[in-house]
């Protein structure tokens, strides 16, 4: 590669970052932008995704080796990075596909190098920024109804009691000697 293609890529690379970060630590002012400022910043977010994608890999190596061990931290660690790796490449690549549409950020964290010790997980998917929605009309109060002058309170039933109806001795007798007959056959 010339020089002229390394500094390009250099500087697209550093705007990529320089521009993801400020949108990464204001969520709230985020979602007070325009249309244009949203779809921007969710052009920013696919195009660092589909960058630092592969740092899922070390990210995942270090974060499995510090709570399990070494060895498996590469081994687990590394088929989980690379796993990680390919969902944030389709987080990417859906978001470069939906850019017109302002929706919210899928892969969490939303960066690579955003909660470092944190496992990336995905959430809801393409769901809508409900940030620049009219309000929705709100119907007419229903008219309270009208109330009884005093409350008629029921008098409850005498409760039965059939607590006596397995304590017939004779009941028992029968039962056993049925239960004799059956057995001795």
């Amino acid at each position: 590669m010339n020089k002229f293609t390394q500094l390009a890529l250099c500087s697209i690379l550093a705007s990529l970052i320089a521009a993801c970060s400020p949108a990464a630590n204001a969520d709230e002012a985020l979602s007070q932008q325009g249309y244009a400022s949203k779809v921007g910043h969710k052009a920013a977010r696919s195009f660092a995704n589909l960058l630092t994608a592969p740092l899922e890999i070390p990210k995942n190596v270090i974060n499995v080796t510090n709570q399990s061990n070494v060895f498996y931290g590469i081994l687990g660690g590394g088929f989980k990075g690379i796993v990680h790796t390919a969902g944030r490449l389709g987080v990417a690549i859906a978001d470069l596909i939906s850019i017109p549409l302002p929706t919210k950020p899928i892969a969490h964290p939303i960066y690579v190098w955003e909660d470092f010790d944190i496992d990336t997980t995905y959430g809801d998917t393409f769901r809508y920024d409900p940030s620049q929605e009219l309000a929705e009309p709100q119907p007419p109060a229903p008219e309270p109804a009208a109330q009884p002058a005093s409350p008629v309170i029921a008098e409850p039933a005498p409760a039965v009691d059939y607590s006596n109806q397995y304590q017939d001795p004779d009941t028992n007798k029968k039962l056993d000697t049925i239960f004799k007959k059956e057995m001795m056959k």
